[in-house]
């Protein structure tokens, strides 16, 4: 069934788009159109979607019917729409392109392309080792069905045992082994967020679990962090107060994408007032093994939990792996047995090999993170001297770990300087994307998991494009990038 937007709604997504880069000299028709093509470029507009007649976004904008009518009409020859007389115009892509039934595009296989849309490394060089040792050990696991719903006995101890050497007494029976992060937050949030449900989460934030809650249709809250101290208490526990949200999504170790880590006495008022405003906390501990400045790291969060209000989630993929999809939760052993029953009906298992090889790395994990944390640190400061080099404009916050820089941008320009930058051979993941609302539009998340050499080039690359924005001619679409 095709689904519409109301003109109050589109043009809420349009913003000030009149105001945009480049746009003083073009007619209000062209600009409209092209913030359209600027919203299905990164995302913001789905394809498929029928747009409000044409009178109707007139009021909505303020602007003469004429000026919609032309915007509409250019859109149709670029491709971007598709009237049909009696049924209205909805939202396509030229030359026929398609969105497959996953709703995702995977980037091209371009060598020249520097991918800054996914924060994960390449594999460590011990993985084909451990792949080898968990091959020896598969044996042992032939004569069973291979369904291991809960996780195989010997990774839910290793992960237990993580969690019991940072302070937080665990045993195998609170882990719960899942096929990444990712799956780790859509079990929890399958079992106890219902439709319509309130959620606070902060902005910006992790742009997949912000699609994992829309799946929910969860009714989303925001307490916003600032670039430079991150998480404002007051502001954040009021919020917990004033909306008392049925789960709160939380990312306090170098978060996601802006890299601040909470400290610890606003972890230990967090759990004490969602204790009392009855809500209950997903913590995001994705990051937690990459402090790159050996700062005194804060206990973790489920430390001050005494009533099981929090449940914990993290994997693999951003100390080890991206394509190792392993991940799990930490909850109470009631609670683990509820997910793994919900996780029946989802995938059965994770896969007992990849499990088999998360055991061998976990048990070289001190030389295998120690060795991650080396390079981060090396590629970060490599970034960091490339932008003070050649975007001196643009301000940040150095991050203390993590994998990701949040850097503010000196205009309203993230996706025009994402769409521009693909002419140039590098992918971003604009500012928008880490939002609900289409702001974040003066912010733009850069990873620094590449080699710093690309990173550098990167850099001059954007720099090269970004003192042409003001006089950039019209954008044409954009394969939307795939964010990790």
């Amino acid at each position: 069934m095709t689904t519409s937007v109301r003109g109050d709604q589109l043009a809420r997504l349009l913003g000030r788009w009149h105001a945009l880069p480049g746009r003083r000299r073009s007619p209000d028709y062209a600009a409209l159109a092209a913030a359209v093509r600027g919203l299905l470029t990164d995302g913001r507009l789905a394809l498929g979607v029928r747009l409000p007649a044409e009178r109707e976004l007139a009021e909505a904008l303020a602007i003469s019917r004429t000026t919609v009518s032309a915007a509409y009409r250019a859109l149709r020859e670029t491709g971007h729409l598709t009237s049909r007389r009696g049924a209205g115009s909805w939202t396509t892509l030229p030359h026929g392109h398609r969105v497959a039934s996953s709703g995702l595009w995977a980037p091209d296989d371009d060598l020249d392309m520097i991918d800054l849309g996914v924060a994960a490394s390449a594999a460590p060089v011990e993985l084909v080792h451990a792949a080898r040792a968990a091959a020896d050990d598969l044996p042992r696991y032939l004569g069973s069905s291979g369904y291991h719903p809960i996780g195989l006995p010997e990774l839910r101890a290793a992960v237990a045992d993580g969690y019991t050497a940072r302070g937080v007494p665990t045993s195998a029976e609170q882990i719960l082994i899942t096929s990444g992060t990712q799956q780790a937050l859509d079990l929890v949030l399958r079992l106890s967020v219902p439709a319509g449900a309130p959620v606070l989460v902060e902005t910006p934030t992790y742009p997949n679990a912000l699609a994992a809650l829309a799946a929910r249709r969860a009714r989303i809250s925001t307490h916003g962090l600032d670039i430079d101290h991150g998480w404002d208490g007051e502001m954040l526990l009021g919020a917990l107060r004033q909306t008392r949200p049925r789960m709160a999504y939380l990312i306090p170790e170098f978060h996601n994408p802006t890299g601040h880590l909470m400290p610890a006495e606003l972890r230990e008022r967090l759990v004490a007032t969602a204790h009392s405003t009855g809500t209950e906390l997903i913590v995001d501990e994705a990051f937690v093994d990459l402090p790159l400045d050996d700062p005194a790291m804060p206990p973790p969060v489920a430390v001050f939990d005494r009533h099981s209000r929090v449940t914990s989630i993290g994997g693999m993929s951003k100390p080890y792996w991206g394509g190792l999809r392993i991940g799990w939760v930490r909850a109470s052993a009631p609670l683990v047995q509820r997910l793994a029953a919900i996780r029946v009906g989802v995938d059965m298992a994770s896969p007992v090999l990849e499990q088999l090889v998360a055991v061998h790395l976990l048990r070289q994990s001190a030389d295998i993170v120690a060795a991650r944390r080396a390079q981060l640190r090396f590629r970060r400061d490599a970034l960091v001297e490339a932008l003070r080099d050649q975007l001196p404009e643009w301000r940040f916050r150095i991050p203390g770990g993590g994998v990701t820089l949040w850097a503010e941008l000196d205009g309203p320009i993230s996706s025009a300087l994402s769409r521009a930058a693909e002419d140039v051979g590098v992918r971003l993941a604009p500012g928008p994307r880490f939002g609900l609302d289409g702001t974040l539009e003066r912010f733009v998340r850069l990873p620094f998991t590449l080699a710093a050499d690309d990173l550098t080039e990167a850099v001059r690359r954007l720099a090269s494009v970004r003192h042409d924005l003001d006089h950039a001619a019209r954008p044409t679409w954009r394969t939307p990038t795939v964010i990790a």
